[in-house]
């Protein structure tokens, strides 16, 4: 019986991808190197400083993974504010409501930073439905790692066999599957190109995982 639902954020709660690829596009213009759409797909999933620190190695950049990271942010940060289309993505709301009035304990378990988490929270009020949130920026190790999603479970106070990870990218997924969560993965419009082998269901809509068909 699921007990607590781990949300991801980007691409499942939120669809910041497109903002996310402006702002590294941005940053990859500012220090001078060419990004292939193989490459950046990759990242997919993953937090911005082991992708910076990716970055460094394989276009051996004399600058600091952090200095990437703060110009990536900066340039995101100007996005959000200024990009009045962003919505959440069709029925995730009525999805988290439906759980919340049901009893389902909801953490949030992102790449994002806790700054980008709370940014979004605050913008559309999710803070009053959620339980915790958990930022891998903040994680010594990144998804595809199940630290995560472990620490999520623990923040939920819920056993892994009870919880139920919501997902749409190939690292995220991964992430789900090491750590023994059933994994849902969200076929989101931006996040192509994702393996969803590892998922325990594939789901085009919300509506298929509404708390009566759990």
């Amino acid at each position: 019986m699921v007990k607590a639902v781990l949300f991801d954020m980007d691409g499942v709660i939120i669809d910041t991808e497109p903002l996310h690829r402006k702002a590294y596009f941005k940053m990859f213009e500012d220090v001078g190197i060419q990004v292939s759409e193989a490459l950046y797909t990759s990242f997919t999933g993953m937090a911005t400083l082991p992708i910076c620190e990716q970055l460094c190695d394989e276009f051996q950049l004399k600058r600091e993974p952090k200095e990437l990271v703060q110009i990536k942010r900066k340039h995101f940060k100007q996005l959000f504010q200024t990009d009045t289309s962003l919505q959440l993505l069709p029925g995730v709301l009525e999805l988290i409501q439906d759980y919340v009035a049901n009893g389902l304990t909801l953490v949030v378990a992102s790449s994002a930073s806790m700054e980008n988490i709370n940014r979004v929270f605050d913008r559309f009020d999710l803070n009053q439905y959620f339980k915790g949130k958990v930022s891998g920026a903040d994680l010594a190790q990144s998804k595809p790692h199940p630290e995560i999603f472990e620490k999520a479970a623990v923040l939920a106070e819920t056993p892994k066999e009870h919880c139920m990870v919501i997902e749409d990218a190939t690292n995220g997924i991964k992430a789900a599957h090491a750590a023994g969560i059933y994994c849902v993965a969200y076929r989101s419009l931006h996040s192509t190109q994702q393996d969803y082998s590892l998922a325990d269901k594939v789901i085009d809509s919300y509506s298929e995982i509404a708390f009566n068909r759990l």
